[in-house]
């Protein structure tokens, strides 16, 4: 009994223990840490609130204020020298070894914590418990793990201790910034890291969730899998959750082809969907087609741009960035297309022109592209004229 603990667990079941007790932490941050308390895409009822507040003290002492202030402004400053944790700018390898060290670093920064930590928990629990006592409740748990495991509570509860710094502090904050696959081409260098996670609680669809920040809802393809929206939903159905928002959908009716303030509206909502869709039916198929006629110098080159064709330019460094300017310069029909995304753009990034003229030169966008005899880029121009906003 001293030996095992109250439980007295096979293998098995002290594999299964740690488990469950891994996903309740990584439920308690990605559900009210980060799309609570960060983003306020959903509200919890103030039971699973303060039950997920009482396991984060238990599990991993951090100050609810100082966790979303820091978000906060990786949000606002991403990929900056003032990100707190951009591996693009301090390197993959410091964000993957240190990365709860450079969350413990910002967490004393009182113009983080000042600008960026409002609405978030300032009652008496909070200020004479859960922030002068953090590590108080890691001693809990210790001596809860060890009463009710015995010596294998050791090891789970150094699991428990190493969770979210290697996993949330490190793998998405440092992988989510540099490797994986993007769905969209949001303005910082957040990546996918997998479709399926059960993990991280939905946190490794950071490109996604970088791209709709106020989404309560990571996954965005039916073959990604969000955990942390399933237990959300789970929530949702016993009345302890609401879901305050979710990514906008890019919405079409074939019949309407005139361009109004609506469409402009729905485009520019719409926008990453529609830089998306362009990208995957406009400048790849073109991509693909001269490459395949190519003589092998030139299709060579064409397969080196390729990261820089679908890339935003602004994350381009060097000799991606070298590739494409040279694809460009040498195949015409690429350039034009790369033109007209380019254009597109503008509609949304122009903050000198009124809506009026905005609306015009939407219209003046579409007609060209009809009229440049270019089939995808004709299909998609019209596909344009239908988009309608999203219905309340």
């Amino acid at each position: 009994m001293y030996m095992y603990g109250l439980l007295d667990l096979s293998l098995g079941g002290y594999i299964l223990a740690t488990f469950i007790l891994t996903q309740i932490t990584i439920a308690a941050v990605t559900l009210y840490l980060h799309r609570c308390q960060a983003h306020k895409a959903i509200d919890l009822h103030p039971i699973v609130s303060h039950f997920f507040r009482l396991w984060l003290w238990l599990t991993t002492g951090q100050n609810t204020k100082a966790w979303a202030a820091i978000h906060r402004k990786h949000h606002a400053r991403c990929e900056t020298e003032d990100d707190p944790h951009s591996p693009q700018v301090l390197g993959l390898g410091k964000v993957m070894r240190e990365g709860a060290e450079l969350y413990q670093k910002e967490a004393v920064n009182e113009e983080t914590l000042r600008k960026y930590g409002h609405g978030t928990p300032n009652d008496w629990i909070e200020n004479t418990l859960y922030t002068p006592y953090n590590y108080l409740g890691i001693a809990i748990m210790f001596v809860v793990d060890l009463l009710l495991f015995g010596v294998p509570g050791i090891t789970i509860w150094a699991i428990q201790m190493v969770w979210i710094p290697f996993w949330a502090a490190g793998v998405i904050n440092g992988v989510g910034h540099y490797y994986g696959y993007r769905n969209f081409e949001c303005p910082d260098a957040a990546t996918n890291i997998l479709p399926l996670g059960l993990f991280i609680g939905g946190e490794e669809l950071h490109n996604n969730h970088h791209t709709f920040g106020t989404s309560a809802k990571f996954s965005v393809k039916w073959y990604e899998f969000d955990i942390g929206w399933g237990y959300l939903k789970v929530l949702g159905w016993l009345k302890l959750a609401k879901v305050n928002r979710v990514a906008p959908k890019l919405v079409r009716e074939d019949s309407r082809q005139h361009i109004d303030m609506a469409t402009l509206t729905a485009i520019v909502n719409n926008r990453y969907q529609v830089l998306a869709q362009y990208s995957r039916d406009v400048v790849k198929p073109i991509w693909k087609a001269e490459r395949a006629k190519a003589e092998a110098a030139m299709a060579d080159l064409l397969k080196r741009a390729r990261r820089g064709l679908f890339r935003d330019e602004r994350l381009l460094k060097g000799v991606d960035k070298e590739r494409l300017q040279k694809a460009l310069a040498e195949n015409e029909m690429l350039r034009k297309v790369q033109e007209f995304r380019e254009r597109l753009q503008q509609l949304w990034q122009n903050a000198s022109l009124s809506r009026d003229e905005l609306v015009a030169a939407l219209r003046k966008w579409c007609e060209e592209a009809e009229a440049t005899g270019i089939r995808v880029l004709q299909d998609f121009a019209r596909s344009l004229r239908g988009v309608v906003p999203q219905a309340a």
